[in-house]
């Protein structure tokens, strides 16, 4: 028995994925668990350090992501899979040798780039955030250069990614993340009472060489060598040259986000640290189904660049389960925000007013969760293409519309930390709509894909959402105490004693008992709806469970093909 579950893990973690909802599933269920590590991570951080003090720790990190998401994310997720998948499918031994030179080279780089921002990173910091006092900003400089120190092994890490996603082992990618989280939750705990804020930064260093380290024995296994040389070859000229739209786009996304750190940081000291507890709640259902259809996806999408028909029942084939998925967790997320909040986050360091603060960000955000997913999506399919020129030009367009909203809101009319995440919802709403009538032009003879699933998967959520508000208020005790619901003044329910039936949330257990039977609640009415309306979404999702298999059927149209040269023999 032993031998056979040990059998059975060794064939998960090294076996590929044969279709791109098997693909999806499993990186879903990873991406659970690692974006559940990374809210234990955050209430580990809150429950150690005040607010003021965790939006010092979160400014830190402002550019060395600049870095990572430029440098390291932006030329693999555009360029390295699709050139190292095509050079695999041909000669095996070519496509490892471009894998070990794009490491290198990619070292090169960030120690450039280290040696630059170890001597002005006090100066670049009190440019882009304003607001910190001197004595905020050198701590955030000192943070920041151990923070930089992560990102070398990023480098070598993300390559690893990106090869064992090529070759569709999805499992030990989707597991690197909650090694990461892992590494801070434990410098945090055991180094914080004696370091301060330098804990954390040390546990991201070690979640970095953790994220490194679990992905090198598979990708080893599968072929891949370090190369001590810099000749870049045909392979690494073309990931660069289609690399650098990609890395353009990211640049002008990061002027973006270094602004909202600007603007956060005249709001107030901890409105950084609101925004970004809200902005990791929102990246739950992004990460957990857009990025994880998006990402499965991706190598068969780029596997009929020349076959647009089939390129089109992918892609559609994933927007409609990205819809089917998102759409309902954005509407339990406006409807449970506090809730939500309260129960990821609440301490005696994070209070009340920080909660409703919170709450109000991850509502602006929840608005545009579904649109973020589906771009996920849009980009990868026009890199399938080989197209980064188009997603480039309209991120360019987009995040102009993001910082303008963002200047008008925040300094002409005064608003607060929730106009940040509202201008963001509304550059993703922009692209993504923007991108769509453009493939849809490519892909539809001109004409626009179809929504229609889409739009019974909102009707579904719209109605499952009204009846959580209404269970919500309806088992609130304060809502009753204080009158803050129209239900509350209905004539009929005036003679109820409510205290017969409700629950007092100001205790967790009753808070998390409450919003678990909510969001069950709603769940089943989501799905009743769906029945009702026959979505196909719900049929293939309904024929997964039962079957308890990572497969759709062929009618589906989108089995991933294998690679042709995948012998590795695993």
């Amino acid at each position: 028995m032993v031998s056979s579950w040990f059998k059975k893990g060794k064939n998960l973690l090294l076996a590929p994925q044969a279709t791109i909802l098997s693909a999806a599933t499993i990186i879903m269920l990873m991406n659970l668990v690692a974006r559940l590590s990374g809210l234990i991570r955050l209430r580990v951080l809150g429950h150690y350090f005040i607010d003021e003090e965790l939006a010092l720790f979160f400014a830190a990190f402002r550019l060395p992501d600049l870095v990572f998401e430029v440098f390291t994310l932006g030329a693999l997720s555009s360029a390295f899979i699709p050139v190292f998948a095509r050079t695999f499918h041909k000669k095996q031994k070519e496509a490892w040798i471009t894998a070990g030179r794009v490491v290198n080279f990619g070292l090169i780089v960030f120690l450039g780039f280290y040696l630059v921002f170890g001597l002005f990173a006090h100066s670049l910091y009190a440019l882009i955030a304003p607001g910190f006092s001197g004595p905020e900003t050198e701590t955030i400089a000192y943070l920041a250069r151990v923070l930089f120190a992560a990102q070398g092994f990023f480098v070598v890490s993300y390559v690893m990614t990106g090869v064992l996603e090529s070759l569709k082992r999805f499992v030990v990618p989707a597991l690197a993340p909650l090694f990461y989280n892992l590494g801070i939750i434990l410098g945090t705990i055991l180094f914080a009472p004696s370091l301060g804020l330098l804990a954390p930064a040390i546990g991201v260093v070690i979640g970095a060489l953790a994220h490194f380290l679990v992905q090198l024995p598979v990708a080893y296994k599968l072929g891949f060598r370090f190369r001590f040389e810099l000749k870049a070859g045909k392979n690494v000229k073309r990931i660069g040259k289609l690399a650098t739209p990609r890395m353009i786009e990211l640049g002008i996304l990061q002027i973006a986000k270094t602004v909202e750190l600007f603007l956060a940081s005249l709001i107030s000291t901890p409105a950084y640290t609101y925004y970004n507890f809200a902005l990791s709640v929102q990246a739950l259902p992004v990460g957990l189904f857009g990025l994880s259809i998006a990402k499965a996806a991706l190598p068969t999408l780029a596997h009929y660049s020349n076959e647009p028909k089939k390129l089109k029942t992918v892609f559609l084939t994933s927007l409609y389960q990205i819809s089917f998925f998102v759409i309902p967790v954005v509407m339990g997320m406006i409807v449970l925000r506090i809730p939500i909040v309260r129960l990821l986050f609440g301490t005696h360091l994070f209070d009340w007013s920080a909660t409703v603060q919170t709450g109000y960000v991850l509502s602006a955000f929840a608005l545009g969760v579904f649109f973020q997913s589906v771009l996920l999506l849009l980009t990868r399919s026009f890199f399938a293409l080989h197209d980064t020129k188009t997603p480039l030009i309209v991120s360019v367009i987009g995040v102009i519309v993001n910082v303008m909203v963002s200047l008008v809101l925040v300094l002409g009319l005064g608003m607060s930390t929730w106009a940040l995440a509202l201008s963001y919802s509304i550059n993703n709403a922009f692209q993504a709509v923007i991108l769509y009538f453009l493939l849809s032009r490519r892909l539809n003879g001109g004409s626009l894909f179809a929504l229609t699933p889409i739009f019974k998967h909102t009707l579904s959520a719209f109605l499952s959402g009204s009846v959580m508000f209404i269970t919500l208020k309806f088992f609130d005790r304060s809502v009753w105490v204080k009158r803050l619901s129209f239900i509350t003044n209905i004539q009929s329910l005036k003679t109820l004693n409510f205290e017969n039936f409700v629950l007092d949330t100001r205790y967790s257990a009753n808070l998390l008992l409450l919003t678990v039977i909510t969001a069950i609640l709603g769940g089943i009415v989501y799905l009743a709806i769906n029945a009702l309306l026959r979505t196909s979404e719900l049929q293939v999702f309904l024929r997964v469970l039962k079957h308890r298999k990572f497969t759709i059927p062929p009618k589906e149209g989108e089995s991933v093909s294998p690679v042709a040269s995948d012998t590795s023999g695993i």
